[in-house]
């Protein structure tokens, strides 16, 4: 139980930090970012690939973008608020690679999140995650630009 309160913990800081840090410049017109933190190291998670889909109405995921986490542990510049239109995305975090990298047999093959993208107006979309070999947390934040 005080594993995952102090998980709990650790994922709210991550949340607080993506949302309190300054943006890089041309980073604030991004509607979409992913931030990774490594619960066991206590730092950003780098160079965790990031594979983004989205559903199509056929129900098949096609892909949208790819990139690799910064030094920050972070992603901008996934797209464009004209490319991110309504509809479903799902963002897969490689969390082998990462933990393999580091000498780590790690338990998941990686981390998703599936989530909606409404037409309600101008949103931004933060992907947090905390990663530990073993399991992960994520949530996501959703705010106006």
């Amino acid at each position: 139980m005080a594993a995952l309160r102090l998980l709990l913990l650790c994922l709210a800081g991550l949340v607080f930090v993506a949302e309190a840090g300054p943006a890089a410049q041309g980073e604030s017109k991004c509607p979409l970012m992913v931030k990774v933190l490594d619960a066991v190291r206590g730092s950003p998670a780098v160079n965790v690939a990031v594979k983004v889909f989205k559903k199509a109405a056929d129900g098949a995921w096609e892909p949208f973008a790819t990139g690799k986490t910064s030094e920050f542990g972070e992603l901008h510049g996934l797209t464009t608020p004209e490319k991110f239109v309504e509809g479903i995305y799902k963002v897969e975090l490689d969390t082998k690679a990462y933990w393999k990298e580091l000498g780590i047999s790690p338990f998941h093959e990686y981390a998703e999140v599936v989530f909606t993208a409404n037409d309600s107006g101008p949103r931004r979309y933060t992907i947090a995650a905390l990663l530990s070999p073993y399991s992960y947390s994520t949530t996501a934040l959703v705010g106006t630009p």
